[in-house]
């Protein structure tokens, strides 16, 4: 067969620019909106700005709720957006609110609406324990207005303001006078045992007028806000100063708790509509240590590649040379390491069912995760296209159950297996069914605590359909031509007779191999882990995909090498079944990334009560067996796209076409070839 030159890898800088590109490259939102004087409005421009709420949640629990939760002001129209799947899978629940206001109209002082509450209503006694639980546990507010985060900036440290897309519902003064959370920011919070409300918010929207620009009107381009409280006894007669809204522990009398605001515009034209989420995540300090996650990461990347390349391009080619020396056969039999076990290498493993279904799932998570990722990084993912990044992620598995029935079926019949049937169920029911039954779990837990993250009940049957009516039937169409291929063809012959393997030292056994091999992938992704864990459980934003898929090609290359090393070293001392100890090697990075969870949870969270602590390490299970699936296999899936036939580096290595002695054969191997030979031999994870 004709030799190909493989592809040069594409350089290292070109690979740093695109990521930096990528990060750079932002969509912050959807199709603009243009807002006119009351009395001016045209087409395509609203003098009419709506606020909408969405849920509340909190760092010390796992539970959010909807704003009808709470017994707060309602609109009376109440409207409600349509959702996609992600926003209800993360729980978002977006309305309608009584906050109206109109463009260019301040508005001081103005009452939103009363609640009044009564000691002897068992019903009052119940909504306001749940408001006092709202404030003792520091639940925030999210709300928008248009498709933009209202936010609360304030001072963090001595020069640096942070703003937060949120604000809280109150604070709380424990009994011994310690003042929790935001009842330090005003020394009137002072009184023990009792609970501040902030009724009462200052409202500030900029907008980027017109002048000079080919639309109408002007672009709202940031909303902030000032929460506040007040006493107000009079309705009729609001001031917006004074004490603060006390709320006692001991319910003892009626109390009327008067919510209210005040809104005011500003114009300022230096701030772009595409750059109106800027000021929003450069508060968040994270850029420098994101260049240094990088940085760190290609050291590791480095010493693998270096370590690697020394044992494939030196060690082995000293073997070779030296057996290029030998004349006869008799001496050519005196191998030695790695050269001993080729007639064993490709026996096939124990349990080789589990490890083919294992293999299709994972490359159908791989194909999903890089596929989100990359249009991520471009961009389409953003923020403020709501639950576009969970939507993507679940319907692009759903439509990948033809790889991972390819790849299963693929790898199972290499491994001689006959139960087919079995091997196409197990791989479009095992791993989906364990991560549905876990959640299923969890949402019964979030039903009954009422939280605004439990998926309806339609959700759960919309889900349960995709999964049986679209990704069983495409595991099964992959699985047919699957096992229509050929049987992967192996560049050696396999022995009758097992070879025994000679007691291995401490390091060259399987467990101490596999949890050194977790080590160096995991330190290319924990300073990662730590901002993607800030934005699931402190409901911080993320946006710096850029940075995330070039972690997400370190870690592949990592994991890749340090599964090829290891190998390497149990290859040579005279181990075969390198199948399984291959697959774990990389994949042993998620019992890692599950203990770096348990030292986040104890360590940086404030998350207190059984049922939060359930939830957090039932979704947490889920991540886990994600990333195990996906470190473990990724490149397994492409060693299985050969069609049937090797692939054109092993064509020099085929002993029943070369029929020559396995001295002959190495002669033949150049160095790039030899690499790509003994990966294979390694499985490459």
């Amino acid at each position: 067969m004709r030799s190909r030159a493989p592809p040069p890898p594409p350089p290292l800088p070109l690979v740093v620019l695109l990521a930096s590109l990528c990060g750079a490259f932002y969509l912050p939102g959807l199709a603009p909106v243009s807002f006119c004087d009351e009395g001016g409005e045209k087409a395509g421009c609203k003098s009419k700005i709506e606020l909408f709420v969405n849920r509340l949640d909190s760092v010390e629990s796992v539970l959010p709720y909807e704003y009808d939760a709470f017994d707060f002001c309602q609109d009376a129209e109440e409207k409600r957006p349509s959702e996609n799947l992600g926003q209800v899978l993360f729980g978002e629940r977006i309305a309608s609110s009584p906050y109206k206001f109109t463009f260019k109209k301040n508005q001081q002082c103005q009452v939103a609406c009363m609640k009044s509450y009564d000691p002897e209503n068992t019903n009052d006694k119940n909504k306001l324990e749940f408001l006092k639980k709202g404030m003792r546990l520091n639940y925030q507010h999210h709300w928008i207005i248009d498709n933009m985060p209202v936010t609360w900036c304030y001072d963090f440290g001595e020069l640096h303001k942070f703003c937060n897309p949120g604000f809280p519902v109150g604070c709380f003064v424990a009994s011994d006078g310690r003042a929790k959370d935001s009842c330090t920011i005003n020394s009137e919070f002072n009184k023990k045992n009792t609970y501040y409300l902030f009724n009462h918010v200052d409202i500030t929207i900029t907008y980027h007028s017109a002048q000079n620009e080919n639309w109408l009107g002007a672009r709202l381009v940031t909303a902030r806000l000032e929460p506040k409280s007040y006493k107000q006894t009079d309705i009729n007669n609001l001031s917006c100063e004074g004490p603060p809204m006390e709320i006692s522990a001991e319910f003892n009398s009626k109390l009327n708790l008067i919510y209210s605001y005040s809104v005011k515009f500003e114009e300022n034209n230096n701030i772009k509509w595409a750059s109106r989420w800027d000021y929003i995540l450069e508060s968040m300090p994270h850029t420098n240590i994101q260049w240094f996650s990088i940085m760190n990461s290609l050291v590791i990347v480095l010493f693998l590649s270096g370590m690697v390349a020394m044992i494939l391009l030196r060690t082995l080619h000293k073997d070779i040379a030296r057996y290029n020396q030998i004349d006869s056969s008799e001496d050519a039999q005196e191998e030695f390491g790695w050269k001993l076990v080729h007639g064993d290498v490709f026996r096939p493993p124990r349990k080789g069912m589990l490890l083919s279904v294992f293999l299709g799932q994972g490359t159908q998570i791989f194909i999903m995760t890089f596929i989100t990722l990359f249009l991520a990084c471009l961009g389409f993912l953003s923020p403020a296209n709501r639950g576009a990044l969970m939507t993507c992620a679940v319907v692009l598995w759903v439509l990948l159950g033809t790889p991972a029935g390819y790849v299963s079926a693929r790898m199972y019949k290499t491994f001689r297996g006959e139960k087919w049937k079995t091997n196409v169920l197990l791989t479009a029911l095992l791993c989906p069914g364990i991560v549905f039954a876990d959640f299923f779990i969890m949402n019964l837990i979030l039903w009954v605590k009422g939280s605004s993250a439990a998926i309806p009940f339609g959700t759960l049957v919309a889900i349960l359909a995709m999964w049986f009516g679209i990704s069983v039937p495409l595991t099964f169409v992959g699985a047919y031509f699957g096992f229509k291929e050929k049987p992967i063809e192996h560049p050696v012959r396999t022995n009758q007779i097992p070879r025994q393997i000679p007691e291995q030292s401490f390091f060259t056994k399987p467990l101490p191999g596999i949890i050194m091999g977790g080590i160096l992938p995991f330190g290319c992704i924990f300073i990662q882990l730590f901002f993607i864990l800030n934005s699931i459980w402190s409901h911080q934003m993320y946006y710096m995909f850029g940075f995330l898929f070039l972690v997400f090609i370190i870690l592949l290359i990592t994991c890749s090498e340090a599964t090829v090393l290891l190998c390497y070293f149990h290859l040579c001392a005279e181990d075969y079944h390198w199948w399984w100890r291959s697959f774990l090697t990389s994949s042993f990075t998620a019992v890692y990334l599950f203990i770096y969870a348990i030292h986040y949870f104890f360590s940086k969270l404030q998350i207190t009560g059984t049922a939060s602590t359930i939830l957090y390490f039932g979704y947490t299970m889920i991540m886990v067996l994600i990333f195990f699936l996906f470190t473990a296999d990724w490149e397994t899936g492409a060693v299985c796209q050969t069609g049937g036939e090797l692939p054109w580096w092993m064509e020099t290595w085929t002993w029943e076409r070369r029929r020559r002695s396995w001295v002959q054969i190495s002669s033949e191997l150049t160095a790039p070839r030899l690499t790509l030979c003994l990966a294979y031999l390694a499985g490459l994870s």
